[in-house]
């Protein structure tokens, strides 16, 4: 039976039973504002997200999630192997993906939310049929485990960035390789493009940079150089401004698009920030660590909103909803939890 713990405005407390265990958390308040005299503060936006679910299923670490652009269905891979895919309301497991044979790395839904993407250890980047469940081909071109894959705004591609030190362009209607780009590093660990789909960002775990490509030409733009660690996430933000990541030096660094000038970094995860997620509005960042928390950031300031606490193992992965109204993180711990914004 595991705890957590909610501090209300009041001090108080409350304990939230489910799914067989007792859930028992707790938020830390943002950061004190001007002073109201004795009247409550007033609600922040993150101070009103609240624990919804719990999904268990996975036999083993989940690894990534993705929420579906019609915000009813959750994907989530695992090193188990497998695929699953849940009713984002009310938890229930639809149905399980299974054909990759080792860990599935990472997952993304398709503009159209018809066709889900899966990338795996075993070298290969699988495509479903979402209505179905119907695997629709795999996509055989890397020589070593794919970790990271991005579909492009309109959904006529798929960008893949693996161990073999490359990253693969996919035509997503035939299956066939675009281009491919010399990462030149040892490892790629994740992949993200633009809203408009015109810049590649990728990232590595051997190598401290991340570089930028142009889509069209596969050109490489520039290199962000500034953390002392591996970067295992990268995110741009829906307006187009700003890029974000994540590193094993255990801080977040926001980086201006156009000139890729570092504006800050975000310090407060004490390990590995694993995973970083943009909210639709772009004011708000969701980072994951090892620590076993999901922090909140305000983008106008780069403070600190709150911290999640829940997982009782190491969070691999973040997403916001399409509304923004939740999101939902994957762990080590078997789990997904999903988390609501109480209005």
């Amino acid at each position: 039976m595991t705890y957590f713990k909610i501090k209300l405005f009041t001090g108080a407390a409350i304990a939230l039973l489910g799914f067989g265990s007792i859930f028992y958390w707790e938020f830390p308040l943002a950061a004190s504002r001007a002073d109201s005299g004795p009247s409550q503060p007033l609600k922040t936006l993150a101070e009103t997200f609240s624990p919804k679910l719990t999904l268990k299923g996975h036999s083993d670490s989940v690894w990534a999630v993705a929420i579906s652009p019609d915000g009813l269905t959750l994907a989530s891979v695992s090193t188990d192997k497998t695929i699953k895919l849940w009713n984002l309301a009310t938890g229930e497991e639809l149905r399980t993906l299974k054909g990759h044979s080792d860990w599935v790395n990472s997952v993304a839904f398709s503009p159209d939310g018809k066709t889900l993407a899966s990338s795996s250890s075993d070298k290969t980047v699988k495509l479903w049929n979402l209505a179905t469940g119907l695997e629709i081909r795999t996509l055989r071109g890397h020589s070593v485990s794919v970790q990271a894959i991005a579909f492009s705004p309109d959904g006529q591609s798929l960008v893949s960035g693996s161990w073999d030190q490359t990253i693969k362009v996919w035509n997503v209607a035939t299956g066939q390789v675009i281009r491919t780009l010399k990462a030149n590093c040892d490892v790629v660990t994740s992949v993200a493009i633009s809203t408009d789909g015109k810049t590649l960002a990728s990232g590595s775990n051997f190598d401290t940079t991340i570089k930028l490509w142009d889509l069209t030409t596969g050109k490489e733009i520039r290199s962000l150089k500034g953390h002392d660690a591996a970067v295992n996430s990268v995110a741009f933000s829906p307006d187009g401004e700003t890029l974000a990541s994540g590193s094993w030096d255990d801080t977040i660094k926001l980086w201006k698009l156009s000139t890729g000038e570092e504006i800050r970094t975000l310090t407060g995860h004490s390990d590995k920030v694993w995973s970083v997620a943009f909210s639709p509005d772009s004011k708000t960042l969701a980072s994951a660590s090892w620590d076993d928390t999901i922090k909140l950031w305000n983008m106008s300031t780069g403070e600190e909103i709150s911290t999640l606490k829940g997982h009782a193992n190491r969070v691999w992965s973040v997403v916001f909803s399409p509304d923004g109204q939740q999101i939902a993180s994957g762990s080590k711990d078997k789990t997904i939890k999903v988390w609501r914004l109480s209005q």
